[in-house]
């Protein structure tokens, strides 16, 4: 089977200078996916795109850390942080919780839920789900995510696991290869187990996660190079920095712009690099 691969910016809604670089990379054929974010201050504007593009996949990107969640605060209590009003700031924060069991899964179902609901309300067919931060990594998150996603009708997921190939190719500094190293050995046996379980298909596996905040031409280019047969994504965070996203508290700012020339630059002559290689979208790929 030849490669395949899927092309998917995150933070689709975010602010409208990410909005802007997905309507441009996909109309360059530079992005074949994208999820989007309920609670995104550039919502409305990023349903218009999507809705002018009929062949860009759309997926949710679940929000359940550094954000707002959609329902009162009193039904998703234990998924807030000390200001009881938003979620957790941080990544570790969340994954200390989580790790402490302070997180309900069924909280985590039904806020899941109601992001998911919002992006159907506006019209949007919804491809697959992801979560910020890939929190769905872990166990705990992954039963209600994919729960709450099979309540709504969607059954593609991503599989935030990056195999050595792609942490190969993206010359990940010592420490971070050793995180997703760590993770894809304690948690990836048990996601593939849960997304089997549940019949929600799930890729080989996702480029990018360790290169975050890094990604360049030269980087694409070897993740080109180097993909072998299979199923794959990649996670991308493309955007140009607007007074939105400069407000916003992400340390992916200037790096964006960054991502979205190297991907302008690489993608579109991917048939001269990889003749092989098919570009494809979640809602492309059949449900067994």
């Amino acid at each position: 089977m030849m490669p395949q691969l899927i092309i998917n910016a995150d933070d689709f809604g975010q602010a409208p200078g990410i909005c802007r670089a997905v309507a441009e990379l996909h109309d360059a054929g530079a992005l074949t996916s994208t999820t989007l974010m309920a609670g995104g201050v550039a919502f409305d504007q990023a349903v218009s795109i999507a809705k002018q593009r009929p062949n860009l996949g759309v997926g949710c990107h679940i929000v359940l850390l550094d954000g707002q969640p959609m329902l009162p605060a009193g039904e998703v209590a234990s998924l807030l942080g000390p200001d009881g009003h938003n979620f957790r700031p941080t990544l570790g924060s969340f994954v200390w919780a989580l790790a402490a069991g302070k997180v309900r899964e069924d909280e985590i179902e039904r806020e899941a839920t109601a992001q998911i609901r919002r992006l159907q309300d506006a019209g949007i067919t919804i491809t697959h789900v992801d979560t910020h931060k890939h929190t769905h990594m872990f166990p705990s998150v992954l039963r209600p995510v994919l729960a709450a996603a099979k309540a709504c009708g969607v059954y593609r997921v991503r599989n935030s696991f990056e195999q050595p190939w792609s942490l190969h190719a993206s010359q990940a500094d010592a420490l971070r290869a050793l995180e997703v190293r760590g993770l894809r050995t304690r948690f990836l046996s048990r996601f593939r187990r849960q997304a089997q379980q549940s019949h929600v298909f799930a890729p080989d596996g996702c480029i990018g996660v360790a290169a975050t905040g890094r990604v360049n031409a030269l980087m694409i280019e070897a993740w080109m190079r180097a993909m072998p047969r299979g199923i794959w994504e990649i996670a991308c965070h493309p955007g140009y920095r607007d007074s939105i996203l400069a407000s916003q508290r992400t340390r992916l700012q200037a790096s964006r712009e960054e991502e979205l020339h190297g991907l302008l630059a690489v993608l579109p002559r991917i048939q001269a690099l990889r003749p092989d290689i098919e570009l494809t979208h979640f809602g492309n790929i059949a449900v067994q």
